[in-house]
């Protein structure tokens, strides 16, 4: 049992509960993939994609290297050390999609935080440990209102 199974089970989420939220975070999955779309391509789809649709996307570039002066540094989204990096990993596009809201803030637009993990035509989910994290950080991003997805061709947003 992986660890997102665990915590289904410790917060009495229903198993077609999961299945569901799976479905929805692998949107891009289950369509017939372009043979030969590389990750880079679809990315650049996807922003093409945000931006026609109102949306902003920047690239979220995650890891750890010396600087100049030899200090170690961290950056991107959630990779504050190695230990946190293992368990979740940020999407590749982080973003804010706008959203007119009704009743309190009648009329007003608020920003939606937004994370887009993009794959190559061809995946599929296979359950490694890199696409248990990545799904652990859509689950936390969905989890407090945001939209977050996992996707393999263009037109998922």
């Amino acid at each position: 049992m992986n660890a997102l199974y665990e915590w289904a089970a410790a917060w009495g989420v229903r198993p077609a509960a999961l299945a569901d939220l799976r479905a929805r975070l692998c949107a891009g999955d289950a369509a017939s993939p372009k043979v030969g779309r590389s990750e880079a391509a679809i990315q650049a789809a996807i922003r093409v994609e945000a931006s026609a649709k109102g949306m902003r996307l920047w690239r979220n570039n995650v890891g750890a290297s010396y600087d100049d002066h030899g200090n170690f540094l961290r950056y991107g989204l959630a990779n504050e050390s190695a230990g946190m990096n293992r368990v979740i990993k940020s999407g590749d596009l982080i973003g804010v999609q706008p959203v007119v809201v009704t009743q309190a803030h009648v009329g007003t637009t608020i920003g939606r935080f937004l994370s887009v993990e993009v794959k190559e035509a061809t995946w599929r989910y296979s359950g490694t440990d890199r696409e248990k994290a990545q799904l652990a950080w859509a689950a936390l991003v969905e989890s407090l209102g945001g939209r977050a997805l996992i996707a393999n061709r263009e037109g998922v947003l």
